[in-house]
Formats: structure tokens, C-alpha cells, sequence
């Protein structure tokens, strides 16, 4: 496979979990748990699979500059308050709005990263931009939606939440000497996982329920899905593609989040949606795919 595609690949990979942890979410609740209790079930499942791999594969502590590690800490309070926030987005608004709010981390992102580095935007990521808005727009099925009358605090709590994601994918594209990925990964699990305690569900590690009753089950797909793979993957990648290009690629968990919700959950799916999920696909594609073409021929032209 080119070089040049794996770090994206791994991005697309580690999106494509968190676009299946809302079906899962919805699973837990068609067996009596609430979102807290699920939200929450998979912070503190995926600390314990971190803390496990952690011992597996660690032979030394790791040795960071308080600078780094201060750097991972608000990597993981990003990550879980991305999770509360967009909870609170959800009770405000219809789920498919939410949705599209969430999903403007994509040029949040892309800004975000041209403010930090001052550069300005390229064209390609711009024009992503473009098919991105409209393809999370018909995805969403938001066009059938009804705006009138929504509470202002679901706006509010979904820009808040796509804020926060495009930060975490900011903060988790810097590079941090003498600590593997695991070792970085567990120490941002274990920040998460502390915040959601204080404002989500922290009473079921307290009365055992989430030990004793099908929760378990839950939090290990979600703390797997959720907190393992995503963070390995863009642990690994993000620094090496950027914040910018990161946000664009993490638009393939809409997407995914449609397509699981149809198989599993037998949900409708519109030909305006499939339009939607083509539009995000090719919008995603796009600045990697001008970006290999331009490396290709720059190739050519040296070689010739």
C-alpha cells in the first residue's frame, strides 16, 4: 500500500468506530439502561482495557516533559466532553440535527488548524468543505426536519460539541516524546473517564450494576470501539496527516452511523441520504487524493 494512505487509512478506520458506538448506544437503551449509564459504561471499560494493555505491553514508565503530559491530559477532558456536551445537544434537538451540528468539526477543524500553523486553507480542503456540509445536510435527513420553535441551548451545545471534537483532534495531532501509544493512550482514557464520572452516571461502579447486569457487555463494545481503537489510531496518525486533514477524514462516521443504524437497527434509508453519504465520501476522498496526484507527478517530473 503507498505510504501516503496509510496514516489517512487509519483515521478513516478509527472514525468509522465512533460511527458505531450511537446504534450501540441505542441497543443498551432497548435493554432499560439510559444514555448516562451507556456513556458512562464505556469511559470506564475503556480505562480498564487500557490499564490492561497498559501491563501487557509496558515495561517502564514513561518519561514525559510535564509540557506533554499536560498536553495528553486536556487530549482526554476533550474527549470526554465531547461525549457530555453532545449528550446535552441530543435532548435538545432532533437527533438528525444533532447530528449536523456535531459534524461541523469538519471546517471548525480545518480553521482551527490554519489559525495554529498560519497558513491559510488550500483549495482542495476547501472545496471538501463544500461537499461535506452538503453531504452531512442530506445524510442527516435535515431537510425534513421542522426548525421552528427548537430551544437555543441545542444550537449552543452542538457548536460546543463539534468545538471540542475539532480541539481534541488538534491537541491529539501534537507529538509527545518518551511515552509509546499505549502509555498515551491510557493516560487520556483515565482523564476522560473523570470527567464523565462527575457529570454522567458514576453510580454504576458504586452499586456494582455495571458489573453485574448486561451493562457490561455494552461498555466493552463501547469502551473497545469508543476509547482502544480510536485513540491508538489517531494517536498514531493525526500528527502525521495534521489537524486540517484529520477533521475532514473523520467525516466517514456519519456515514458509517447511517449505514450500521439501517443493518442493525432496520432504520429507514432515503435516496436523498444515499446522495448524502456519497457527497461526505467524495468530499473526504478529495484533498488526499489531489494531494497523492500532486506528490505523483512531482515524481515524474524529477525523475524525467
Amino acid at each position: 500500500m503507498n505510504k501516503n494512505l496509510i496514516y489517512p487509512l487509519l483515521i478513516v478506520i478509527g472514525s468509522s468506530s465512533y460511527g458505531i458506538l450511537s446504534t450501540i448506544i441505542k441497543l443498551a437503551m432497548e435493554h432499560g439502561f439510559t444514555t448516562a449509564e451507556a456513556v458512562t459504561s464505556q469511559y470506564v471499560i475503556g480505562f480498564l482495557l487500557a490499564i490492561i494493555l497498559s501491563v501487557i505491553t509496558q515495561r517502564a514508565l514513561p518519561k514525559i516533559s510535564l509540557k506533554g503530559f499536560i498536553v495528553i491530559m486536556i487530549s482526554g477532558f476533550l474527549t470526554g466532553t465531547t461525549g457530555i456536551i453532545y449528550g446535552q445537544a441530543v435532548h435538545y434537538l432532533p437527533a438528525s440535527l444533532a447530528v449536523v451540528m456535531l459534524f461541523q468539526f469538519t471546517w471548525i477543524g480545518l480553521f482551527l488548524d490554519c489559525i495554529i500553523h498560519r497558513r491559510r486553507p488550500t483549495r482542495p480542503e476547501l472545496i471538501s468543505l463544500v461537499f461535506l456540509v452538503a453531504g452531512t445536510i442530506l445524510a442527516a435527513g435535515i431537510l425534513d426536519v421542522d426548525l421552528s420553535g427548537l430551544d437555543w441551548r441545542g444550537w449552543a451545545f452542538g457548536l460546543a460539541a463539534a468545538f471540542s471534537f475539532a480541539c481534541f483532534m488538534q491537541f491529539n495531532s501534537k507529538q509527545v516524546e518518551g511515552i509509546s501509544t499505549i502509555g498515551r493512550m491510557t493516560i487520556m482514557s483515565l482523564f476522560s473517564m473523570l470527567i464523565v464520572l462527575v457529570f454522567q452516571a458514576p453510580e454504576i461502579v458504586t452499586n456494582g450494576k455495571l458489573f453485574s447486569t448486561s451493562l457490561l457487555y455494552f461498555g466493552l463494545t463501547l469502551g473497545f470501539f469508543g476509547i482502544i481503537l480510536p485513540i491508538i489510531l489517531f494517536t498514531i496518525a493525526v500528527p502525521k496527516v495534521g489537524g486540517g486533514i484529520a477533521s475532514i477524514l473523520s467525516a466517514i462516521e456519519l456515514p458509517v452511523a447511517i449505514i450500521v443504524s439501517v443493518i442493525v437497527l432496520h432504520e429507514a434509508l432515503t435516496w436523498v441520504q444515499i446522495i448524502g453519504i456519497v457527497l461526505v465520501l467524495f468530499g473526504m476522498m478529495l484533498p488526499t487524493l489531489l494531494q497523492n496526484r500532486r506528490q505523483s507527478l512531482k515524481t515524474k517530473d524529477s525523475i524525467v
